[in-house]
């Protein structure tokens, strides 16, 4: 015991206060692998005509090449929900970016919404250039075609059509549908808009 009168490694909880020298650098290696997972020789954030910042590459990247890891904490079904609840009441609150909440399988998600996580910012497109592959408990972004030096990397979102309202698409492709809906629910997004015209 010191001076104090404390245990000497302190309390264990999630806080980081209390924690030993130890597990303090243990903690800090973890984050700094994960930053290191999170870049990649592919690709760099800057702003985008689509939305924000966007994800660009950095030289010519061949079909199927797995172009950078989408990082983030995984949690369950239940504060996925809640966490998107909250961040979509500060998007319509401020205009941020609404939500970096990924599937990974039925009882968990990944939460991106980390500042070092560079492929949270990749955009929405109707006709994108990458796809999202969940590899075990990892999520990684994979070429679909040859993309080109410069070029701005996009994906499908999937998302469903519950709420396409909200979610208007800019990716300016020719194949653009107008809203972010994953190409599953294109066809009755199509139904629903010819039914506002009639």
């Amino acid at each position: 015991m010191g001076k104090s009168g404390k245990n000497r490694k302190g309390d264990q909880g999630g806080s980081g206060k209390g924690l030993s020298l130890k597990e303090k650098a243990r903690r800090r290696r973890q984050l700094e692998q994960l930053k290191d997972r999170a870049k990649s020789e592919y690709c760099e954030a800057r702003s985008s005509e689509i939305h924000g910042t966007g994800v660009y590459a950095v030289k010519e990247i061949p079909t199927g090449k797995r172009i950078i890891e989408y990082l983030g904490e995984r949690i369950d079904k239940e504060e996925s929900e809640r966490r998107a609840t909250a961040q979509m009441e500060l998007a319509e609150k401020t205009g941020d970016a609404a939500v970096y909440i990924f599937t990974l399988n039925k009882k968990w998600d990944l939460d991106g919404n980390l500042p070092w996580n560079t492929a949270r910012l990749l955009n929405h497109s109707c006709d994108p250039n990458c796809e999202a592959w969940i590899e075990e408990k990892q999520i990684f972004l994979y070429s679909l075609r040859d993309i080109e030096e410069g070029e701005e990397l996009t994906f499908d979102y999937g998302f469903d059509i519950e709420n396409y309202k909200d979610h208007p698409c800019l990716c300016g492709s020719d194949n653009c549908v107008g809203y972010i809906v994953g190409r599953d629910y294109w066809d009755e997004l199509a139904d629903r808009l010819s039914q506002k015209t009639k």
